[in-house]
């Protein structure tokens, strides 16, 4: 399946060289509906594209799989995929992941929830990383190493997650206009290569460090976070918390270090 990501329309620019109008190349947005063994779970704006992927990485990083296998992944719906646009999507585990509980509101890194509450409530379900840090180096050098942004390049009006290994070398570049969406589709991907957990990779990230993004690194298992903005400090609470190694403000030969002693 190849579908379209982007969309050109008519804009007026209005700059030094005067007022004109032109073509602009903007982002497209849809929603797409998750489920787990056929029961809706979530539901999420995102980018078109690496679907299945966004699906299983959802359910890899809000833990509701458990430790199910992953049986198959296919678009669903009352008709057939191009009849609902190729916006709802079913992880399949036969029945065997734990009965979900739905989280039916978009999806987003606004959830409201009391820190300490949060943290205790990942505690329950992850075991702090025994992992080694990466060299800080190598994380220095992130900012200049990360390429293939083709979806910014064209829009600018979308986010990038990056896995990457401990020589600083990309393995897996996902982009949307969800933050958390491109970091699901980098997990969903490794999930699929057999790459979970990923202890020997680290997470880079357009934007900032969120609680969000701390716990989907967690719950994928890398061994560092490492975000363009600054964390928030729930975030650096829960990468203490799980041995994640967390730095922020990572462009051009500087960051700042959130979790070290």
């Amino acid at each position: 399946m190849n579908r379209g990501r982007t969309a050109r329309v008519l804009t007026r620019r209005v700059d030094a060289e005067g007022n004109r109008r032109v073509p602009d190349e903007l982002i497209i947005e849809e929603p797409m509906s998750i489920r787990l063994d056929g029961e809706l779970i979530a539901t999420t704006m995102r980018t078109p594209g690496d679907d299945f992927e966004l699906a299983i990485g959802f359910c890899v990083t809000e833990g509701v799989m458990g430790d199910a296998p992953l049986r198959s992944v296919r678009y669903c719906g009352e008709g057939k995929a191009d009849e609902s646009d190729y916006n709802d999507v079913t992880v399949d585990t036969g029945g065997k992941a734990p009965v979900p509980t739905p989280r039916l509101g978009p999806a987003s890194s606004s959830c409201g929830i009391c820190g300490t509450v949060a943290i205790d409530d990942l505690l329950k379900r992850l075991r702090p990383l025994e992992v080694e840090p990466f060299d800080v180096e190598v994380l220095v050098s992130m900012a200049n190493r990360i390429e293939g942004q083709a979806l910014f390049s064209s829009t600018g009006a979308v986010h990038a997650a990056v896995a990457f290994d401990r020589t600083g070398r990309s393995l897996v570049l996902r982009e949307d206009i969800g933050r958390h969406n491109a970091v699901d589709k980098v997990v969903g991907r490794l999930h699929m290569d057999s790459r979970l957990p990923a202890g020997d990779l680290g997470l880079w990230v357009s934007g900032r460090a969120s609680f969000e993004m701390a716990q989907k690194a967690w719950a994928a298992g890398f061994a560092c976070l490492v975000a363009v903005s600054g964390p928030s400090a729930l975030a650096v609470e829960t990468a203490r918390a799980a041995n994640l190694q967390l730095a922020g403000f990572a462009r051009s030969d500087r960051l700042n270090l959130y979790t070290e002693d």
